[in-house]
């Protein structure tokens, strides 16, 4: 079950199970096939919340380490049941910072036989570049990926072809959360701190981006698939994601869901059924960098794709 991820041909057809294994959420996909088009034989997402209590002062706090641990005896369960051959645990920024983040890693190892790979942020921004790019979310212009996860958020520009720039920068959206978020609504005075933190933050990535012309964001999964969720919902349409790689959000739609979202309420936001509960707060933030980073560029055209890094990972898996 720890055998190496191959990148030959010989790995098509096979079954492959890929973990990424966030600060929010621990993600399990097994799936066989050609990279192109895999079979999805399934898939979960578990809000493991591994940074809750803990995560800018660098220990994965014991209920969380906990709840991380039961879910990969569950992830190794479910890999054994479906008969994976290859298997990849992919580790980003919470395992990746925590002091304790190596015990996790030895304990997974021992009581289940899994080996996890801590990436770097620059691997991490790769993989899901070639996650947004499998899902056909790029095209010949140039795109910003922008992907908010919980401890990090990768921006990459670049195109169908290649990758212009990217950097891993620790602004996730629990970082945010726990450092200016904490009076519900947020109040104007957090957010001008908020933005004053990215604007020194994100200096390399604005400086990158004065020399490349930019035709849309493409946000890649998690929150973007809760604005578009939201959006949807909010019209009375259903949204299923399985059915929607890729979605196009309207200017003036996605500007007002942002805004209602930063504007609202724990309850509102909690009461939403289109908002998961580990985004219920979290949201939050991730509206606010991604529309901080819109006005920085003067961009309004925003794209969501569902393919990520576990993606990227199956992708070269696959391929």
């Amino acid at each position: 079950m720890t055998d190496k991820l191959s990148t030959t041909s010989a790995n098509r057809g096979r079954t492959v199970a890929v973990m990424d294994l966030g600060t929010n959420t621990f993600h399990l996909l097994i799936a066989r096939g050609d990279a192109a088009d895999p079979e999805e034989l399934f898939h979960t997402t578990v809000p493991v919340k591994l940074g809750e209590g803990g995560i800018n002062s660098g220990i994965i706090q014991p209920a969380a380490y906990k709840r991380g641990i039961d879910t990969m005896l569950k992830f190794s369960e479910r890999i054994k049941e479906y008969g994976a051959i290859h298997v990849s645990a992919i580790a980003t920024s919470a395992l990746r910072s925590a002091s304790n983040g190596r015990d996790f890693i030895n304990e997974v190892k021992a009581r289940t036989g899994i080996a996890i790979e801590t990436i770097n942020g620059d691997r991490e921004a790769q993989y899901t570049y070639e996650g947004v790019k499998a899902g056909h979310g790029l095209t010949a212009q140039n795109s910003l990926i922008l992907d908010i996860g919980g401890g990090s958020v990768e921006f990459i520009l670049g195109n169908a072809d290649k990758i212009l720039w990217k950097q891993s920068f620790e602004i996730g959206a629990a970082r945010m959360l726990d450092k200016f978020h904490h009076t519900d609504p947020i109040p104007a005075s957090s957010i001008n701190e908020m933005n004053y933190y990215l604007e020194q933050t994100l200096a390399p990535f604005f400086a990158a981006a004065a020399n490349v012309q930019i035709a849309n964001i493409v946000g890649s999964s998690g929150a973007f698939e809760t604005f578009a969720e939201v959006i949807e919902l909010d019209k009375g349409n259903e949204f299923e994601l399985k059915k929607n790689r890729k979605y196009q959000f309207k200017a003036d739609e996605f500007i007002a869901v942002t805004d209602k979202l930063i504007s609202s309420s724990h309850v509102e936001r909690k009461n939403h059924k289109g908002i998961i509960p580990v985004r219920v707060d979290m949201i939050v933030s991730s509206a606010l960098i991604t529309r901080f980073v819109m006005a920085k560029l003067g961009i309004n055209n925003v794209l969501m794709s569902t393919y990520s890094l576990k993606e990227g990972v199956l992708a070269e898996a696959l391929g």
